[in-house]
């Protein structure tokens, strides 16, 4: 785990340092921010002059751990891991595993070369709990044991799941739930449909966070599992995710789609205990408001 420290008052970040390690070698403090080692509010920073402010959180962490985490691309980040899972952080456009077009570059082979860094030969693996779309970012469990992976997707109902969505134009209400049957039969796309054999009933949750004169930002919580759900359900209201041009979006004011995991709870399979996670909307969704 690494070290961490609260900023008492405004200060540059070699100063603190120095400040909070007394017993350790200038040249050593200065190596940890070459090579990667300190965080300001979860970001690796190496700058020295970087300016710290009242309430920042500064962390050392060992140089294993970051050398483990250069195995990843960018914005892929462990947040969680003990003996029986891993929770992480997905950038956008990364698949979650592998499809008949990417077999590689997926979070799945990342997690697992991250799990054998010590011993490539080695038969340690990660199994996949859950999904995430290719282009939605945020938080994602991977167990590390299929004993574990069988116990969470067993309870993974239980989890509380919730995201938040840049949609374009006005919500008419502040919070609602939308409900159709969803025809997940096609590889591209998923429709709400009458119900049949090929659909299955899907219910989402949404309340209206922040507006602005032609965006708002909402929180989603899915109470099904169903693929695209969210992205369907926010189409089907008629305020589609921004970027999000399956869908009905006619604007892409960030690159990128305007879905990000944001919060998880869930049981853990071994101890029973509560998990909490949480992760802030990214600074480009954030700013289109």
């Amino acid at each position: 785990m690494p070290i961490s420290h609260s900023v008492k008052h405004p200060t540059e970040l070699l100063a603190f340092l120095f400040a909070c390690h007394t017993e350790v070698k200038k040249t050593k403090v200065r190596q940890w921010l070459k090579y990667g080692s300190v965080q300001v509010n979860g970001q690796p920073v190496t700058r020295a002059s970087h300016p710290l402010q009242t309430g920042d959180l500064v962390s050392i962490r060992a140089r294993d751990e970051v050398r483990a985490e250069s195995l990843f691309p960018m914005g892929m980040k462990v947040l969680f891991e003990d003996a029986s899972l891993i929770v992480i952080e997905k950038p956008k456009n990364l698949l979650s595993m592998a499809s008949a077009r990417e077999r590689d570059k997926t979070a799945y082979t990342f997690l697992t070369d991250y799990v054998r860094r010590r011993n490539p030969h080695s038969s340690e693996r990660v199994w996949i709990v859950h999904r995430l779309d290719r282009e939605t970012s945020g938080l994602m469990v991977f167990a590390k044991t299929e004993a574990a992976k069988h116990r969470l997707q067993a309870h993974w109902y239980k989890a509380e799941k919730r995201y938040l969505a840049v949609v374009e134009g006005n919500p008419p209400a502040d919070h609602g739930v939308l409900s159709s049957h969803l025809d997940e039969s096609g590889p591209f796309k998923v429709y709400s449909a009458p119900p049949g054999e090929r659909t299955r009933h899907a219910v989402t949750h949404f309340r209206v966070i922040k507006r602005s004169a032609t965006r708002a930002l909402i929180e989603v919580t899915p109470e099904t599992g169903r693929r695209n759900q969210i992205r369907v359900h926010l189409a089907d209201a008629k305020f589609p995710i921004v970027g999000d041009h399956k869908y009905e979006a006619q604007t892409n004011p960030a690159r990128r789609l305007g879905l990000h995991a944001s919060s998880l709870q869930f049981i853990h399979p071994l101890t029973g205990g509560i998990l909490r996670f949480d992760s802030p909307l990214p600074q480009v969704l954030a700013r289109l408001l």
